[in-house]
Order: C-alpha cells, then sequence, then structure tokens
C-alpha cells in the first residue's frame, strides 16, 4: 500500500494525476471551479492557506483534510468532523453487477448535481463528473442512482459521489454500482478506495462488509475565505 499517498491523497492529487483540473501553487491547491470543493496542501500540518486565498473567491466553502489548529488569518472554520480513509482488501466482484447503469457525462451534469444535493454523499460541482467514470441508473427518465470516481494518485483509485434518491432506497442500487466501479477499477491494477464520515454508520457498515477495511481516521473541515 502505498502508505504516504492515502495519508495526503487530496494534494498528490491535486498535483500529480489531477493537477489540470486543479489551481494553485507549489504548495497549495483546490480542484478549480466548477469540480468539488476541496483543498490540499503540501504539508498537511502546517498548511499554507495565504498561497492559496488567490485562488478562491469570497462565498466560496472548502473541504480540508487532515488539519488542525487555529483558524489562519482571512479565513474561517465553518464545520469540522471526522471521517475514515478505507481501503479495498476483497476479491475482484467475479461479474458486472449493474450491466444497466448508464455512464455519465457533461449532459448529465445537472441531474448528477441535484440528486447530490439532494442526497449530500459529500462535496460534489457540477463539472464532478467530469474526474472519472460516473454511472448512474434512471427510472422513466430520471436520474436515481450514481457513483463514480473522483482522486486519482499513483494506483489509488477513489470511488465516490454514491447515492441514492430517497424514494429509491433499498433496492441495493448504491452496492451494485460500487462493485462495478470497482471490478473495473481492479482489472486496471487499481487499488480502490473511498472516504466515508464517521458518524455514517450505515454506510460505514455497508463499506466493512463488502470488503473495505478502514485505513486511517482523520479531521475534515470546511473552511470559507473571509469575505
Amino acid at each position: 500500500m502505498p502508505q504516504h499517498l492515502l495519508d495526503n491523497i487530496v494534494w498528490h492529487a491535486l498535483s500529480g494525476a489531477q493537477r489540470r483540473f486543479s489551481a494553485g501553487t507549489d504548495t497549495a491547491r483546490r480542484y478549480a471551479t466548477g469540480f468539488s470543493p476541496i483543498v490540499g496542501f503540501a504539508d498537511q500540518e502546517r498548511p499554507d492557506f495565504k498561497a492559496l486565498r488567490p485562488f478562491c473567491e469570497a462565498g466560496e466553502h472548502f473541504y480540508c483534510d487532515g488539519w488542525s489548529g487555529k483558524a489562519p488569518p482571512g479565513w474561517h472554520i465553518e464545520a469540522e468532523t471526522t471521517m475514515f480513509k478505507m481501503v479495498w482488501e476483497g476479491e475482484l466482484p467475479p461479474a458486472d453487477e449493474a450491466p444497466e447503469a448508464v455512464p455519465l457525462g457533461a449532459a448529465h451534469a445537472t441531474q448528477a448535481l441535484e440528486l447530490a444535493t439532494l442526497t449530500r454523499p459529500g462535496p460534489f460541482g457540477p463539472r464532478t463528473v467530469e474526474l472519472g467514470e460516473y454511472f448512474g441508473i434512471f427510472e422513466d427518465g430520471r436520474l436515481i442512482a450514481m457513483a463514480g470516481e473522483r482522486m486519482a494518485a499513483g494506483p489509488l483509485r477513489e470511488i465516490s459521489g454514491v447515492c441514492t434518491h430517497p424514494d429509491c432506497q433499498g433496492r441495493g442500487w448504491a452496492r451494485r454500482l460500487m462493485l462495478k466501479l470497482l471490478r473495473r477499477q481492479m482489472r486496471r491494477g487499481e487499488t480502490p478506495f473511498l472516504h466515508v464520515m464517521s458518524d455514517n454508520h450505515a454506510a460505514h457498515g455497508l463499506y466493512q462488509r463488502m470488503g473495505f477495511k478502514d485505513w486511517k481516521e482523520s479531521v475534515v473541515r470546511v473552511v470559507a475565505p473571509a469575505r
């Protein structure tokens, strides 16, 4: 397991494989406007918020992983909790569990954002579906479930945006879409991982039963530049 990558996965994604989707400096970067509102720092313990500030607008809100301490000058801490980083240790799924799933692209961005806004699977933007493969389930033209890929660094590939419309829960769509992605990632030689909020016990338990193992519990904050 490339431990150094997962411990600061946001930075390694934004400064490496996904640099073209980001903005910032050699010490601080963010996903570009329109993508998931997440920031990363080369030094998690001493994040360079001053370097990041020129790339952020007043009114924006960002998720920040692995940092604790007082708010830096010109920034506010709006929320704080913890989350688990989980790594897949299961076997290769033997078959595609969701062959009917539709690949999502720019044409589906509005519906994907609406579903994510309703269900709150994590930070999501109108262009997040461009970060990797996203698949959705449609019913009568309405997107009712989706899952996709967000961060990438080295062999690590994140499963993210897993959500189901409240009217359609209990049908197993989240698990089936995740297994579809897991199979595709593993056949590419990638190591799947994900994030889940510590207080989301139902999702955490599901992921454990599927074959994900806890790697680390870390602080996650929502921060915003001062107006």
